[in-house]
This record gives C-alpha cells, structure tokens and sequence, in this order.
C-alpha cells in the first residue's frame, strides 16, 4: 500500500514536472507559421491542441512513442519540422520520448519557464512556436542533455516509410 502510494505520488509529480505555461514566446520569436486557435484546431486533434498551443502534457507511460524503438525521424505535429532523430533517442526511465539532442539545433527553441514554482526550460518548434516539452540537464553524454518530449507532439516517419503531406509541404517550402 506504502509503495503505491509512493509510486502514485511520484507519477504525479513528473507528469506536472513536463506541465507549463511559459512566458510570452510568441513576442519574442517571429515564428514563420503563424495560425489562430481556430486553425490549428482543424488540423490538430483535442489532445494535439492542448499540447502544442496550450503548453498541455500528455501522461508518463501513456504517448505512442515513449518506448519506440524504430529507426526514423521525428517532426512537429503541428508544421512537418524535422525535429529529432531515432538515433538520438534513449531510454530515460521518465514516460516521455528523451533524445539527448535534436536533430538540428535551429530545429527547436529554448524558453525560459517559470510555472508551478520552478524555473525549467520549455522547447518548442522553431516553426511555429508549439510546445514539444522540456529539456534538463541529466542526460546522457555526450551532451548531457535530456529533451522530454510529448509524443502527441510529435510525428514518428520510420526509415523507408512515406512521408505524410504535412512532412512533405515543409520540405518544399523549407529545403535549400
């Protein structure tokens, strides 16, 4: 009884842990894809929405992609970005997809988060703005950083699948 409990207590804790509301992002960054509320919701699912535009988070153990293990590329549900890759990726223990760096470093921004009485920083897509998660500092080498992400916010392609529209429309307007 003691230990569940105790387990209960700590799923709670990391899943506000990845929960945020950071300071205005949209006023410091000009992010190419702007979009209403109304916009993103045809396009993005409840869940997606609340993630990505409402700085939400999903529960630990519970996204697709926590525990994949498939080679392949991960993009922003919400533009198409190439964010991080498989080979990045590694298991943390903590419920949410980790990658200890992304897949470019202009691929995502970093903010400064100050909710529930912690000071984190919250990682969004470049693109658009859109909340993937966080990153910590107790990852593995040779960055020593944890991204922790949200798996609704993210799009799994793997190695040799096709790439859904979303992923194609940013290659053609953002590819050299």
């Amino acid at each position: 009884m003691r230990l569940s409990f105790i387990l209960l207590l700590s799923l709670t804790y990391m899943t506000a842990a990845c929960q945020t509301k950071s300071d205005a992002k949209d006023e410091i960054y000009p992010y190419p894809i702007q979009k209403t509320d109304e916009e993103w919701k045809k396009i993005l699912s409840d869940e997606q929405f609340y993630i990505l535009r409402q700085q939400g988070t999903e529960y630990a153990f519970s996204g697709a992609y926590w525990d994949n293990k498939q080679k392949g590329t991960y993009y922003s549900a919400a533009t198409g970005q190439p964010l991080f890759s498989s080979e990045h990726k590694y298991t943390s223990g903590t419920g949410w997809p980790s990658f200890y760096k992304p897949i470019d470093r202009n691929a995502v921004k970093e903010i400064v988060d100050r909710s529930h009485g912690m000071v984190r920083t919250e990682v969004v897509d470049s693109g658009s703005g859109s909340h993937l998660g966080h990153v910590f500092n107790d990852g593995p080498e040779p960055t020593g950083l944890r991204y922790c992400m949200n798996s609704a916010a993210l799009l799994f392609v793997a190695d040799g699948d096709e790439l859904p529209a979303i992923v194609k429309e940013w290659k053609d307007k953002h590819s050299k």
